[in-house]
This record gives structure tokens, C-alpha cells and sequence, in this order.
């Protein structure tokens, strides 16, 4: 088993030597790379199915459903159920269902979340008059008037709030290139109203966390959450007071994980995904 390094002060050294009651894994640069399973991510998950151990897919990405997931997970040979998928859409719906029943939304988004949205029952309006909450999201149509509608809610009639679905900078490519994400919308729209976004529904805040904790049934503190992003997935596992792995086949490199703030330090950092678990690497 290759393990690069074990670098939180005070944690067990080397890789992890036991099988956790649960696992949360990013998807985007931990288990695959655009339409690519990365190395070892497919014996990982089946030796864990085979074992029976609860496993949940997480990510920020807002552009797809859980069902579009699954799907795009069975193409890729793992076939998971669709409760073990928890995304941004996921999140988002939760928290304003449980948090601000009855708002009005205007979604700058995609259509998964659009569409998640409307089976929820949750109304849409483009009438800045009428809305309560601007959502923020990753929204490759975003264009001005989009940004004019967000700007008039929140800063002509002062009635909306902006919360985002995911904080992400930039969503990476196999290529090495990338696209800007929700946070250059919300960088907009902030820069424009004066405003701050109020609420995050992606990792790595308690938003996510809460649905995350609802979809595993087991105690997060014997949970270990695997990630290739330092300020989502290992944030989000120091917020949970949980062990965190972070495989360098996505965002980080080493130099980033020497140089980063303790609440992003990893438990174990590995240079693929199957050297999680004893006896695979």
C-alpha cells in the first residue's frame, strides 16, 4: 500500500488500518475524472458494497440530479442506489423546505435544480417584486439579465436574500482546463448589491453536513470522508470532527496540502483512491 504522507499532527500514522462504519466520497476528481473512473475507485467500491458497508456519494456539482448520478455512475460500472447521492440540488431543496417554507426563488441555474425545484413545489418568479431568495448556482446561461433580475430583488425592492448552492471556484476538466463556477455568479452579485451571500448548501457547510448525516444513518465521528479538495471535502470532515483522506488524482497537490490552514489538513493523503482501505492497495 503506497501512502505519500500522514500529516495531521496527533493523528495515526500511515494509511487507515480498519474499515470505518461509513464512507463519503467526493465524485469529481476521487472517483472519476469527466468520464473516467480514476485508478482503483472501482475495486474500492465494490470490496466495500461486498462488505456491506454504507457508503454516500457527495458533491457540490448542481448540474446534475441524483438520478442523472446514478446513471452516470452505472455507465461507468458502479451501480449505487439513489439515496446514497447527495448533491447540491439534494441540499439545497432540503434546506429550503426545512428553513423557508413558502419563499419564492429565482434560480440562476441549470436545469436539474430548476426542474428539482418545481417537483418540490417550491415557487419560481423572474418578478424581482415577488422574490425572496436569489439562488445563486453554477449556470453556464448566466447573462445579464439574470444578473439584473438578482441585482432588482435584493437591491432595489431590498426584499431577497443571496445564498449559493456550492461555494466552488472553478469546476476542473480531464484537460487540465476549467470553467468558472457559482462562486464567480455570487462574486457578481455581491460586487453589485453590497450584499453577502447568507447560506451555502455545498460542502463545506452545515447544510450539506446535515443531509449527509440523514442519507448515512451512523455516527459521522465513525465515518471518514475522502476528497480531493482541501477547502470542501477535508473542511467539511474537520467540521464534522471526522477522519478525512485526500487523494492527490483531483485539485491538490502536496505543496498545497503543506502550505494549508489546520482546519484543512487531512488525516491521511493518498495517492489513489483504493489505498483506503487494508489488504486493496
Amino acid at each position: 500500500m503506497t501512502v505519500v504522507r500522514e500529516v495531521r499532527p496527533m493523528a495515526r500514522s500511515g494509511a487507515p488500518d480498519r474499515l470505518y462504519d461509513a464512507y463519503i466520497f467526493d465524485l469529481d476528481g476521487t472517483i472519476y475524472l469527466g468520464n473516467e473512473l480514476l485508478p482503483g475507485a472501482r475495486r474500492l467500491i465494490k470490496h466495500l458494497q461486498a462488505h456491506s458497508v454504507r457508503t454516500v456519494f457527495l458533491s457540490n456539482n448542481p448540474t446534475l440530479d441524483p438520478d442523472m448520478y446514478v446513471e452516470k455512475l452505472r455507465n461507468l460500472g458502479l451501480h449505487v442506489d439513489v439515496s446514497s447521492i447527495v448533491n447540491s440540488v439534494v441540499s439545497i431543496i432540503a434546506w429550503l423546505n426545512r428553513d423557508h417554507p413558502g419563499a419564492t426563488v429565482f434560480p440562476i441555474a441549470e436545469q436539474p435544480l430548476i426542474r428539482a425545484l418545481i417537483a418540490a413545489g417550491i415557487p419560481i418568479s423572474e418578478d424581482p417584486e415577488k422574490i425572496d431568495i436569489v439562488i445563486a448556482s453554477y449556470d453556464r446561461t448566466f447573462d445579464y439579465r439574470k444578473l439584473q433580475i438578482a441585482f432588482d430583488a435584493i437591491w432595489q425592492f431590498k426584499r431577497a436574500i443571496l445564498v449559493t448552492t456550492n461555494p466552488d471556484q472553478y469546476c476542473p476538466f480531464p484537460d487540465g482546463r476549467g470553467q468558472p463556477d457559482a462562486a464567480a455568479i455570487v462574486a457578481a452579485i455581491e460586487a453589485s448589491t453590497g450584499v453577502r451571500c447568507q447560506a451555502n448548501a455545498g460542502k463545506p457547510d452545515r447544510i450539506m453536513l446535515d443531509c449527509v448525516a440523514e442519507a448515512l444513518k451512523v455516527n459521522l465521528a465513525d465515518s471518514i470522508m475522502v476528497g480531493d479538495r482541501l477547502y470542501t471535502d477535508i473542511q467539511m470532515a474537520h467540521n464534522a470532527g471526522m477522519d478525512s483522506a485526500l487523494v492527490l488524482t483531483g485539485e491538490t497537490t502536496l505543496e498545497m496540502v503543506d502550505s494549508c490552514v489546520p482546519s484543512q489538513r487531512p488525516t491521511f493523503v493518498l495517492e489513489r483512491i483504493d489505498h483506503l482501505v487494508p489488504g486493496l492497495g
